[in-house]
């Protein structure tokens, strides 16, 4: 093995990457931070100034260069900080991470102490603008000096050095400077004769992994070393050079001890079948925030929206942010996460991306005085004040109550408040022993090196020390009781952390536990999947769905849509052809043992909630570990260092030998032991190498828009890089969308077509659409610097209708003059609504919504009138406005982009949504109904008073009755859905009061929508059939977007009523041929299929039951073509037959037969189905309904269906003896294997349950 790859093998093996320290640059002096949104009203001591990385060892790994300017925004986001005596100089502790171009990610620990200025320049600097900051403040008070604008400028200072602000002081300012001893005593005075100037210093530990508690050990020991009187027992950069070249990572499933300056410290791995490594505190993160609002911070993660944490504590910000990325095993989130964004990056929280992001807040700022862009799809969390603003809309996640009383059991058993709010104090680090004996007695017991009678001494002396408790006995020294709580307090934590993490890992298997079986494998090869990636479905999320108990529905259907779940599938998908991810193999593994053990499958695949069953067992691996080191890492050793470097000065952190630090010395025996194991263990390094491999695939094919390193750069270059990145991301992701929407709904049409199985419920598309919806907010709100409400979308509306000046102008009726002139053509008409119109009736809605539920609200409409794309495109005219709202780089800013987005929301048009119909089902809708006479015969419309009744999905609009002389008829109501059928009836039973009815028109005066229901019969007495009153079946011919109101736009129309010819041609049987009985006995089996089919699809994705009973093609009509077939006629007159005729015949044949007591001979024996026939023929003739025999034969055949008593009538009918002189020889119904196979196919829709509209039965109580 040659120098490098022994180095690069070290190093990825190290614990430690780089040890930082970041401060005051002593050479270029203060220098103010413009990007900490401080006002300089405030005192200089209260300011913050820009801070430098002072040193990092070693320069650089090949794995991973430092970045210094992001480490040090990093270890120092508020800067450097000042403090005289007077203030608090406890040493604070938080952490970071750091996330590279290849996806691997890196910890910071920091410990930010205060160490004593000595500088003369710094305090110089320091003094000079204090006196201007009171000059300033003193003339303004006084409000009489000329000079006091002159000295408010000089308070501003940029990059100028010291002695430019010394000089920059008048004269005449001198006067005043004598007041500022007056002001000694207050809060930010500062005068070095009385007072000793102190200086932020942070000094960060690197790590691969979250080592949380060991380095925040290391590095509070390194602090206690500085402070302490007595110097360490070796040179600062013997431990610093230990840890970062001498201290492994512990092996998997072992743990590992080394130390630090005053004591052992102890590091563990979890196990290849454990849950990765995972060090955050959750129960401080549920301590905060509450059961309850972590479970909705963790379903607001889970469905990616945009999250943004608060808190005046960095450390709490990385404790809730890491603790919820934790939770979500198996899943990882692949979208912006940085849980710590300093003032210079605050841009980024205009990223039009799904984002995980932390703030700090200043102490009394209010949540009012954030400005964000984006707030539709945001969850605020206040993590101080224990409160979580979720978005609107958020759905449950599974089994909720269930999961919150479970995990409030878990936290219970550990002394913890499920509610939250509880104050949490400050983790500190174990301070040293207070006596070396009693360290290596602890050390022993770690070691498991203490004999049966030693370990009862030991646990002797603990139990006494729990008895006497015992103070403080020195600075920095506890006692043998304080230790062994402080080791239990930290050995609680982890098995609080693990058993936690269990339980949401339970939750997930339980959800995905079967999710290989929907994964779907069709690429032959990488590169092929590659290739045709975004047009390739890896998943059935439909049939996912459809086996999924119906209250996971709403959180699951949104789920499956994330980036991270398509992420995890994909790693499934390629781990045909290359190794797969580690966290994917665990779970898989734990899939596969849980199906192992699980003996009980029903129960298994019940709804019922199920409990963790793990979490002790997981727990005890991690006290064994803590308990009893696996392995000892080398102890730190003297170094070859120069005469008089490292002496102790307390309260000072030396200046560090570099020469000793910059590289490791591989001259100790555990250097070349480990690359002697390194070298002798081919397996080990293939599995180091393939987990290196796996960690490149897994983010070479993740989803991620941006690369996170370049996030963190805060220059002008980078941020309009950043931005340029946004607009394309926004771009290529509005074209997957459409894309995707477009494809599922023309599967969709092609299972209305009758080409392919169902893959999409009316649920995912809803899902679909409010993506959209999110994608629309996002676009909007990027570069936005004007807003009213949270939502961006509606905020710009409001800004365009003010400036056409609407705003004062009274909401007119929708039903009346508001809308624009419509035009009338062949019984089609087109309806114009402007977007301001449609804005108008959004507002007007008695839904009470929000800004968020507006702008949604207006989406759906928009998109439902096939108007989306031109009314955005309308709304991006004002150019004026769009420059007064957006900052330059903002997405609408820029043309061509903004262009081919329109484009591909124009694709959209090519199908239909009834989006906006199905979601707000409350509000009132206007309709026009108009009667559509045939033409040559419209002028008997006049002697005819009709009446007509609408009946969609969600009701009946009533009995409307048009005015005499008129075709149509206005009317609002509730929305009714989609429509489905219309109940046409006239009041005049005059033999003169008929009319030949074409069709009736119906229109959505909102959405646009044009409802065909033909008609082509007669209403009217002594014509047809008599019928006063008849039910047509609608379909929907065009939205109102459409130049053709008759054009078939891509959605297939519904199965309409049937038309008169169809019945012409059945019931004239003297100038048709024959029909052919092959062809009427298939008619039937596909009729009934449909109804099969329709009852075998999932609820939310089944049709209209009326069409598929009602319609062409659909049962009534095929049983009426099996009636007809050979029906004798009177030849000689030409006159219509009807089948009711046959039926009423029948009845009173038979009620006269068994009245007689005599059958003819005939085998038919009086029973129910003979009763029931005539039963229900009778209550059809004796209801007040005239709707006349065509009517009468639909609503005999859907009660006979809905009762399961058709199958029955039918052989009956046909063993009749009234059949034999009513039918030809060769007529269906007198085909006995013919009426057998009927009547089994009628036997097998009994199953279902048929429920059937009100205006189908209304009248007839059966």
């Amino acid at each position: 093995m040659n120098g490098t790859a022994a180095a690069t093998g070290s190093a990825s093996c190290r614990f430690a990457h780089y040890f930082v320290v970041c401060g005051v640059d002593t050479e270029t002096g203060l220098e103010p931070d413009d990007g900490a949104g401080e006002a300089f009203e405030q005192s200089p001591i209260r300011r913050s100034f820009k801070s430098k990385v002072l040193v990092h060892y070693p320069e650089s790994t090949d794995r991973m260069p430092l970045n210094k300017d992001a480490v040090n925004m990093l270890c120092m986001p508020r800067g450097l900080s000042f403090r005289t005596q007077a203030d608090r100089l406890d040493p604070q502790f938080h952490s970071f991470t750091m996330s590279f171009d290849d996806g691997t990610r890196s910890y910071g620990f920091v410990l930010t102490f205060y160490e004593e200025v000595t500088s003369a320049q710094i305090i110089t600097a320091m003094q000079t603008l204090y006196q201007m900051h009171h000059v300033e403040h003193h003339s303004a008070s006084s409000a009489s000096s000329p000079s006091s604008s002159s000295s408010s400028s000089a308070s501003s200072p940029s990059t100028s050095s010291m002695d430019s602000l010394v000089s920059s002081l008048d004269e005449s300012d001198a006067e005043s400077l004598a007041g500022v001893s007056a002001c000694l005593g207050c809060a930010g005075s500062f005068d070095p004769a009385r007072d000793t100037l102190y200086v932020s210093k942070a000094l960060c530990l690197f790590t691969p992994l979250p080592f949380l508690q060991a380095a925040r050990q290391f590095l509070s020991q390194l602090h206690q070393a500085v402070t302490s009187h007595t110097a360490p027992p070796l040179p600062l950069e013997s431990y610093i050079h230990n840890i970062l070249y001498e201290v492994p990572l512990p092996p998997p499933g072992r743990s590992l001890r080394f130390h630090g300056v005053q004591g052992p410290i102890v590091c563990q791995r979890p196990g290849p079948g454990e849950l990765p490594l995972g060090e955050y505190p959750l129960g401080e993160a549920f301590s905060l925030l509450g059961v309850d609002n972590m479970v909705q911070l963790l379903t607001c993660v889970l469905l990616e929206t945009q999250v943004l944490l608060c808190s005046q504590d960095y450390q709490r910000l990385m404790t809730v942010a890491e603790g919820v990325t934790t939770l979500l095993f198996p899943f990882q989130w692949q979208h912006i996460y940085l849980p710590i964004v300093s003032a210079p990056l605050h841009h980024l929280l205009e990223a039009p991306v799904p984002f995980m992001m932390g703030i700090h807040r200043r102490e009394g700022a209010q949540r009012s005085s954030l400005h964000l862009p984006h707030e539709a799809n945001l969850c605020f969390v206040d993590i101080d004040n224990h409160c979580v603003e979720a978005p609107e809309d958020l759905p449950l996640f599974p089994d909720q109550i269930e999961l919150i009383q479970e995990l409030s059991e878990v936290l219970l058993r550990f002394g913890l408040p499920p509610q939250g709010g509880a104050a949490t104090k400050p983790a500190t680090a174990s301070p040293r022993l207070s006596s070396l004996v009693l360290e290596d007695l602890m050390e022993d017991r770690r070691n498991g090196n203490l004999g049966g009678e030693e370990l009862a001494v030991l646990e002797r002396l603990q139990a006494l020390a729990r008895r006497c408790g015992g103070g403080k006995m020195s600075d920095g020294e506890k006692t043998l009781g304080h230790v062994f709580e402080e080791e239990e307090e930290d050995l609680k934590a982890a098995k609080l952390n693990i058993q936690l993490r269990e339980v949401f890992a339970g939750r997930f298997a339980a959800m995905f536990g079967r999710y290989e079986d929907f994964v779907i494998h069709s690429a032959l090869d990488l590169d092929s999947w590659l290739s045709n990636r975004e047009g390739t479905l890896s998943f059935d999320k439909g049939s996912f769905l459809s086996v999924q108990p119906a209250t996971h529905l709403q959180f699951l259907s949104r789920f499956l849509e994330t980036s991270m779940f398509s992420a995890f599938v994909d790693g499934k998908v390629i781990s045909r052809w290359a190794d797969r991810d580690p966290m994917q193999q665990l779970f898989d593994n734990r899939l596969e043992r849980e199906r192992l053990y699980d003996t009980d499958e029903e129960e298994s695949r019940s709804c019922r909630y199920r409990k963790c069953t793990s979490l002790f067992e997981s727990a005890q691996n991690i006290e064994r570990r803590l308990l009893k080191a696996d392995h000892t890492a080398i102890h730190p050793h003297l170094l070859d260092m120069r005469i008089g470097q490292g002496r102790h000065q307390q309260g000072y952190f030396p200046k560090l030998q570099a020469d000793v630090l910059a590289q490791g010395q591989n001259t100790n025996k555990w250097s070349s032991r480990v690359t002697a194991s390194r070298r002798s263990d081919p397996k080990r390094s293939a599995l180091t190498e393939g987990l290196d491999n796996e960690q490149r695939q897994k983010h070479a094919f993740s989803r991620k828009n941006l690369r996170q390193s370049k996030l963190l750069d805060s220059s002008p270059q980078a941020v309009s890089q950043a931005h340029r990145e946004f607009v394309d991301g926004l771009l290529s992701e509005c074209r997957l969308k459409t894309k995707r929407m477009l494809m599922e709904r023309m599967g969709k049409e092609s299972v209305e077509l009758g080409q392919g199985e169902a893959n999409i419920t009316g649920l995912q598309e809803n899902t679909l659409i409010l993506g959209l919806c999110d994608l629309l907010e996002r676009t909007w709100g990027h570069g936005l610097q004007l807003k009213q409400g949270k939502s961006a979308l509606w905020s710009h509306l409001l800004h365009y209708q003010a400036a056409h000046g609407k705003t004062e102008a009274p909401a007119e009726s929708p039903g009346c003059g508001g809308l624009e002139q419509r035009t009338f053509d062949e019984g089609a008409l087109v309806l114009r609504g402007s977007l301001i119109q449609d804005m108008r009736f959004i507002q007007t809605m008695s839904e009470g919504l929000s800004e968020v539920g507006q702008a949604r609200a207006w989406i759906h409409l928009a998109l439902e009138k096939k108007m989306l794309s031109q009314h955005l495109k309308e709304l991006l005219t004002n150019q004026e406005l769009l420059r007064q709202l957006y900052k330059p780089h903002a997405f609408l800013l820029c043309e061509e982009e903004r262009e081919q987005f329109l484009f591909h929301l124009l694709s959209l048009n090519t199908v239909d949504y009834l989006c906006f119909t199905r979601v707000f089902t409350s509000i009132s809708i206007p309709y026009r109904v108009v009667i559509i006479p045939m033409k040559k015969l419209s002028i008997a419309m006049a002697t005819v008073n009709p009446w007509v009744c609408v009946s969609g999905e969600l009701g009946d609009s009533g009995v409307r009755q048009l005015s005499k002389n008129t075709q149509e008829i206005y009317f609002q109501c509730k929305n009714l859905g989609r429509l489905s059928t219309l109940q046409l009836g006239q009041e005049n039973s005059g033999l003169l009061a008929k009319c030949l009815i074409d069709c009736v028109m119906v229109y959505n005066e909102i959405t646009g929508h044009t409802y065909k229901f033909p008609c082509g019969r007669w209403l009217g007495k002594g014509v047809g059939d008599g019928s006063l009153e008849r039910v047509l079946i609608g379909q929907l011919v065009s939205p109102g977007g459409e130049e053709d109101a008759g054009r078939w736009t891509g959605t297939p129309p519904e199965l309409a009523s049937p038309s008169q010819s169809v019945r012409t041609v059945l019931g004239s049987l003297g100038s048709r041929s024959r029909m052919l009985s092959v062809e009427v006995q298939e008619d039937m089996r596909e009729a009934a299929n449909n109804l099969v089919k329709h009852f075998h699809k999932p609820e939310q994705e089944r049709g209209n039951l009326t069409v598929l009973l009602c319609g062409e093609g659909g049962l009534v009509l095929s049983l009426e073509k099996f009636l007809l077939h050979g029906l004798k006629s009177n030849r000689l007159f030409q006159r219509n037959v009807f089948v009711w005729d046959f039926v009423e015949k029948a009845v009173v044949s038979m009620e006269t037969a068994d009245q007689m007591g005599d059958l003819h001979g005939s085998t038919l024996t009086k029973g129910p189905p003979c009763d029931s026939l005539c039963r229900y023929v009778n209550a059809i003739n004796a209801s007040p309904r005239n709707i006349g025999k065509e009517g009468k034969f639909q609503l005999f055949v859907c009660l006979g269906i809905r009762d399961r008593l058709l199958s029955q009538w039918l052989p009956l009918l046909a063993d009749f003896p009234l059949t034999a002189r009513t039918y030809e020889e060769g007529a269906l119904l007198r085909d006995r294997a013919a009426v057998h196979s009927l009547s089994r196919i009628l036997h097998t829709l009994n199953e279902f349950t048929i429920t059937l509209e009100t205006a189908l039965v209304k009248g007839v109580d059966l």
